[in-house]
Formats: C-alpha cells, structure tokens, sequence
C-alpha cells in the first residue's frame, strides 16, 4: 500500500470549502495607541463576503458587524467543535442556502490582556467603541462595496459581545441601524454579583486575599487555570471597564470588598448606569429606531442572561420599541449554531430601503 501526496484542501470535516470569500487583514489603529494595558495596536480584522459579492455580482451592499464573548480573539472564530463547522463555515453555508441578501460580515477583535473590553471606552483598558465605530467601520465601508449609512449597518454577538452589541447601539445610533444579542451581558445584579461571592472566595482561599499575589501567580503559571483564575480576573476586566481607577490608568475599583463581598454602594452603581437594562430608558429615540433588534437565550444559562434578555425586552416594550425575543432549552455555551440565523434576519432588515 502506498500513501499518495494530493493537490487541493482535505475537505470536510476538516476543511469546508466557502462558497464566499473570508478576507484575513491586519490593521493598525491610532485610536488603541498608548491604551493603559499596552495592548497592541496591531489587530487581525475578517471580512466574509457572501457568494455573490466574492464573485463580483453583488454591491451595495449591507454590512454586518460581530463581536465576541469575553475572552474571545479573532482566530477563535475558525476554530472547530466536535461534530460540528466553524462559526465562519456556519455563516457561509446560510448564505449558499440563497433565502438571505448579498452582505459583508465583518469580524472584530477587541480583545485586552484582561481578556475582553465589553467593547466601551475606558480609561482603564482603552478607546474600544471609537475603535469599532470610528476607525473599522470608515476603513471598511472605503474598501468594500457596503452601504455608508447607519441604517443598512448592524452589530451582533453572545455573552460579553451581544452586551456590545446592546450598548454600542444605544450609544452610537449614528453608526447602527440593527442589533442581535445572543446571552448577552444585562441585569447586572442577576448576572455578575454572584459572580463576586465567587471572586472572594477564590482570592481568600487560594491567593491570601490579595489581588498581587493573584497577579504574580497568574504571570508566572504555565497554563491557563479557568478554575483558578477564571472568576478573579473576568470581574476585574468588567471592573476595569465599568469602574476604571480615575487615579490609576490600567486598574480597576471593584464595586465589593474583598473580604466579605459586600456591595460598595457607590462604585455599584457605576456598574449599574452600563446596565442595558437601565439604559434603554434614557435611548429610547436610539432603540425605537433600529430597523431590528434580535434577542435570545438558553433558558437554563448559567449566568441568569435569559432573565437579562427578557429584562431588556421588558424595557423596550415600554420604549415602544420592535423586537422579537426567543428563550430556546439551552445554556450559555454551545449555542453559535444561532449565529447565521440572527445575521440573516439583521441583514434581511438592512438590505430593505430605508
């Protein structure tokens, strides 16, 4: 028997070929330069272009943005779960199906060395909503054939990037048109303060109650311990964004203390004025006028976002708002087989005229 050398890609399950075209670019920001963590500013940037725009047949296009979870980085978007494609071969095969329009799916990084920035400004982590909204959006719509107007551009994404997805569009409606959020981040004290419990704990137990002995042990570790380090440094990053130290650019105020968990009433409510849930009030003009907002959840997610999504829900009825809401038998992971079907249904509504 003799193994032959091949021409051409493995195939499934370990290559799907696209019908589109998946652009691999890099790109500098000015906006990230001398962010307090020294991030870089040098950032991977993915644009799927559906099969008629990958063959030249489609233009003017709508666009759609997607954001990831906490911790999330752009390359984990190719990478592959048992049994099962990519999120990027997920969204290829719902366009080749042909019932949703021509668009530019463009995947963004925003990833920190707290490991995520909820895609906000921060004097703690950096400019991260001007970087989406003001450098990758431009860059964008100048190289490709989309829409330039707000009102064929969307934003989606799951957990800490569906929290994106909410905020961004409540916060620049001159930049979005259309939001999807999967789990995402809302009802704070449903969502987070059982998390800060959790985060005593750790630190009492394992780290002497000190958040420099966390940091050092952290530094010096040959292996990414999520048991062990998971809920210390996720609170911290969100801390980072909601409650940056005015004092100390890169350091957080966390809203509890550190040996008994106890809510530090005014730093909580810092954390609680970026609550979705509590902003929707003051952007109601914003949010009545997305052309769509989807919104789901597992009803058995672990970190209570079902009851955030509903909570928001709630809001937007009485905004007046549209929306469709789905609460489907699930958890908070496993779910971007939803990813393609929120996509279709933003750029469905952006690629309508105005």
């Amino acid at each position: 028997m003799t193994l032959h050398l091949v021409d051409g890609e493995p195939g499934a399950p370990w290559q799907r070929p696209l019908h589109g075209a998946l652009d691999e670019l890099v790109v500098d920001s000015e906006l990230l330069a001398g962010n307090p963590l020294g991030d870089p500013t040098r950032r991977p940037l993915y644009v799927y272009r559906s099969p008629g725009l990958a063959r030249g047949e489609a233009g003017g296009v709508p666009a759609v943005y997607v954001i990831q979870g906490y911790t999330g980085q752009l390359d984990m978007w190719k990478g592959r779960s048992a049994f099962e494609p990519t999120v990027i071969e997920r969204v290829d095969a719902m366009f080749a199906a042909g019932d949703c329009p021509d668009a530019a799916i463009v995947f963004v990084d925003a990833w920190t060395s707290l490991g995520g920035s909820q895609f906000i400004n921060s004097t703690s982590t950096g400019r991260y909503m001007d970087y989406i909204c003001d450098e990758v959006v431009p860059f964008v719509d100048s190289r490709y054939p989309t829409l330039a107007g707000r009102e064929h551009r969307g934003i989606a994404g799951k957990s800490s990037g569906g929290y994106g997805a909410m905020v961004l569009a409540m916060l620049r409606p001159d930049v979005w048109g259309a939001l999807a959020s999967h789990a995402g981040d809302a009802l704070f004290e449903c969502c987070y303060v059982h998390e800060f419990a959790e985060t005593v704990r750790t630190l009492r137990d394992r780290f002497d109650g000190s958040l420099a002995r966390f940091r050092t042990e952290l530094a010096q570790a040959d292996h990414f311990d999520f048991d062990r380090f998971g809920s210390i440094i996720s609170t911290y990053a969100y801390a980072a964004a909601y409650t940056p130290d005015p004092d100390r650019p890169g350091e957080a105020l966390l809203p509890f203390e550190l040996d008994t968990g106890r809510l530090i009433p005014q730093l909580w409510e810092r954390w609680l004025s970026w609550d979705p849930v509590r902003m929707a009030a003051v952007h109601g003009d914003a949010l009545r006028s997305m052309r769509r907002i989807y919104l789901d959840a597992g009803r058995s997610d672990e970190w209570f976002l079902d009851l955030g999504a509903q909570a928001f829900a709630n809001e937007l009825d009485k905004l007046g708002a549209q929306y469709t809401l789905e609460l489907f038998p699930g958890k908070h992971g496993g779910i971007s087989y939803r990813y393609p079907g929120a996509i279709r249904e933003l750029v469905r509504a952006l690629a309508t005229p105005a």
